[in-house]
């Protein structure tokens, strides 16, 4: 099972928001940029919310987000996983990424939003009780992988405007 390791965040000293996602798909690493399938909803959704347009080069999209004042990261730093569903992430092998360190460097972020219930588990469970992490509001967001695809664009965009409702 090959062992993957997440990205870099994207981020600003002034992010109010972190969205999390749990590790990058195999497209994205690939690409070396978060959420680069092409079914993948985030961009298109942050093109919605944030004029982050998943038309634009990567470098827009992501100043896109800074200027939002939003961060994006993901709960873990590596792991084994084959493929890129969720499910197939080899519990034994994971690895939080350093967010005592990253909440410590971003003191004004409110807010935490998950990109599915993956990235909530893997946060509540191994890194919420040994980060020390008070005062900030989190809520779990329907993912926006072509994998969940129970839910309709609309459905997700409409849920994904709580982030908007939170920026400064």
């Amino acid at each position: 099972m090959p062992h993957v390791k997440s990205f870099a965040p994207i981020e600003n000293t002034d992010a109010r928001i972190l969205i999390l996602g749990s590790m990058p798909g195999e497209a994205s690493l690939r690409a070396g940029q978060y959420y680069a399938h092409p079914r993948n909803l985030f961009w298109r959704i942050m093109g919605e919310l944030v004029g982050a347009n998943p038309d634009s080069p990567y470098e827009q999209r992501v100043q896109a987000l800074n200027s939002a004042r939003i961060a994006l990261w993901d709960a873990l730093r590596s792991c084994r996983r084959k493929g890129s569903l969720d499910s197939n992430i080899d519990h034994g092998s994971l690895t939080p990424n350093n967010f005592g360190k990253f909440f410590r460097c971003h003191p004004k972020i409110t807010h935490v939003f998950f990109n599915g219930a993956k990235a909530e588990e893997c946060f509540r469970k191994h890194v919420q009780p040994i980060a020390g992490i008070k005062d900030i509001e989190y809520l779990r967001l329907p993912s926006t992988s072509p994998a969940n695809a129970s839910i309709s664009y609309g459905g997700k965009l409409e849920a994904w405007r709580a982030v908007t409702k939170c920026l400064p």
